[in-house]
Formats: structure tokens, C-alpha cells, sequence
């Protein structure tokens, strides 16, 4: 889905870390898709069409395709103390997920 190209994907433990370091100063919305499930691009649109209203409301918002990048999926739920699933959003403030 051509979709992605407005919001940033996450794709090593560097930018994990830069992302939860982030989560101290403004909200941050996480959502993990699956390439390979029609749930999960169903569930994608629907985060699609959050977006602008996140981001008026200074959340930064960042995608995680669990298939390409799984290393980094199992990272994330492991440092986020969050079972590893998609399609799921995770809210992340001050380094903790808040919500998913």
C-alpha cells in the first residue's frame, strides 16, 4: 500500500531507542502492520485516516511492518513489556506503552 510514504517506519534498535527517548517529550503512536494479512491492511487504513488529526495534536506516529522488520517488531514488544502482535497500535509516553 502506497500509504506508507507519509509515515515513518521503524526499522532498527537505534531508532527504538531514539523513539522511546522521544516518547519523554510528545506522545508517540506506533502501529505494526503484517504485509501478508488483509486484516492488518484493513486495520492500516483505518490508522491512515488517524494521522492528521494525530499529528495536529503533536503525536508522532511511526509504522513497523512486522514481516520485513520482525527483529525489530520482537524489540519493540520485548522493551515495551507488550505480547508481539499485529495489526496493533501502541501508545507510548515517557518511554511506556500507555495503550495497545
Amino acid at each position: 500500500m502506497t500509504d506508507n510514504v507519509d509515515l515513518p517506519r521503524l526499522s532498527s534498535s537505534e531508532e527504538i531507542s531514539g523513539l522511546l527517548e522521544l516518547s519523554g517529550e510528545r506522545s508517540v503512536m506506533v502501529f505494526k502492520h503484517s504485509t501478508r494479512c488483509p486484516i492488518s491492511t484493513f486495520a492500516q487504513r483505518e490508522f491512515m485516516s488517524y494521522l492528521p488529526g494525530a499529528r495536529e495534536r503533536g503525536v508522532h506516529c511511526v509504522m513497523v511492518l512486522v514481516v520485513e522488520d520482525r527483529p525489530v517488531s520482537l524489540e519493540l514488544a520485548e522493551r515495551l513489556g507488550v505480547r508481539h502482535q499485529s495489526p496493533q497500535a501502541i501508545l507510548v509516553r515517557d518511554g511506556q506503552a500507555v495503550w495497545n
